[in-house]
């Protein structure tokens, strides 16, 4: 009798592939789909959240709050023991609007990020969000941000690292695994977010 395990041998090699051209088809539209501009500058928004990852999404979030797109700023994700004169000094001195800015401490991650700024727009009855993140973690938070708040407006605005070269990806390996790891990330949110409830925000 023929045995069975190169045959099982060969369908699990043929499923790998599959997975692997799946991934990488998925990968491709996930770059693509990365953001290289901001569509929206000038809606106002009930407020502007910034999640916590780099200087330049503090100084733009505070340039916002300046220019008058919304009359608060809530910033997620803020490391325990950082206070707000140390984000304003790191905002290029912005001291004329600390009154408007709000600090989270809660978040640890994306999801901790949409959790708590649910929580804080829920108590003051925000209906848009102005998101402000790196350009290659939009698709993620937009995507965390939507289940956490369903009914609430969300507008993207990305900032762009001197650092990540998203526009030649293939040829900056850092680049491309930073890509990678975060459309494998965007995956397993929206595997997660098909078994769980999409409801309003607690």
């Amino acid at each position: 009798m023929r045995s069975r395990h190169p045959r099982r041998v060969h369908r699990l090699g043929a499923v790998l592939v599959a997975l692997a051209a799946l991934w990488s088809g998925g990968f491709l539209w996930f770059v693509d789909e990365v953001p290289r501009a901001v569509d929206d500058e000038t809606s106002h928004t009930d407020a502007i959240v910034v999640l916590t990852g780099g200087r330049e999404r503090l100084t733009t979030g505070l340039d916002l709050l300046e220019a008058g797109l919304s009359q608060r700023l809530f910033i997620s994700g803020v490391y325990k023991g950082v206070d707000l004169a140390e984000i304003i000094q790191l905002g290029r001195g912005h001291a004329g609007l600390k009154d408007a800015v709000v600090l989270g401490y809660a978040a640890d991650d994306t999801v901790g990020n949409a959790i708590e700024t649910a929580l804080w727009a829920t108590e003051h009855n925000l209906r848009s969000l102005r998101i402000v993140t790196g350009a290659y973690h939009m698709p993620r938070a937009l995507a965390e941000f939507r289940h956490a708040l369903p009914e609430i407006t969300l507008i993207a605005h990305p900032v762009f690292p001197d650092q990540v070269k998203s526009r030649e990806w293939w040829r900056w390996p850092g680049t491309a695994a930073l890509l990678a790891t975060e459309y494998s990330k965007y995956l397993a949110a929206i595997i997660r977010h098909w078994f769980l409830p999409r409801k309003a925000a607690p």
